[in-house]
């Protein structure tokens, strides 16, 4: 798929079958996120792929907008021990969420939906979060991705809005 057109097909899915995303798709998701751009090449993020039935059952009850039935999880994260020193420490927010638009784009390339929830800097929902999958006090979760075959297919569309676009 060429990436414009990838661009405008991105859409939020959140009904998914029940067919589990193989192997060879998690390795082009991870390979996606990781080509993203990073401050200083730091690259301060972390990444939990969660397959398990149990631990998606956490992650839902974790947060209040994650519980649709999808069969794979990613949580993106930021490692604060491998994030810039102050005063550009929270670039890590920026890091990550390039790594979560590539996964996003990724996935619609190769066939797959996926919806991006929010998690920081929601403080709740956290400490909610990294109970959930036991992370180390470093690791920052920034979002859950949800991810699988889609059952649902929304319309592409252009959000292209003129009165936007300032040209100084």
């Amino acid at each position: 798929m060429e990436l414009l057109k990838a661009l405008q097909k991105r859409r939020s899915v959140r009904k998914f079958t029940e067919e589990i995303v193989s192997k060879e798709d998690i390795d082009i998701l991870m390979h996606a996120a990781m080509s993203g751009p990073s401050a200083c090449n730091a690259r301060p993020w972390e990444f939990y792929v969660i397959e398990s039935e149990t631990t998606l059952q956490n992650l839902h009850k974790a947060t209040k907008y994650t519980n649709m039935n999808a069969p794979l999880a990613i949580v993106v994260c930021g490692n604060l021990s491998r994030a810039l020193p102050a005063p550009l420490t929270d670039f890590w927010v920026q890091d990550c969420s390039a790594a979560t638009e590539n996964i996003l784009l990724a996935a619609t390339d190769i066939g797959l939906g996926a919806v991006w929830c929010g998690i920081y800097p929601n403080d709740k929902a956290v400490a909610n979060v990294k109970i959930a999958l036991g992370l180390p006090e470093e690791h920052i979760p920034l979002n859950i991705i949800l991810v699988g075959h889609p059952d649902q297919f929304p319309e592409p569309r252009d959000q292209y809005d003129e009165k936007r676009v300032h040209i100084v």
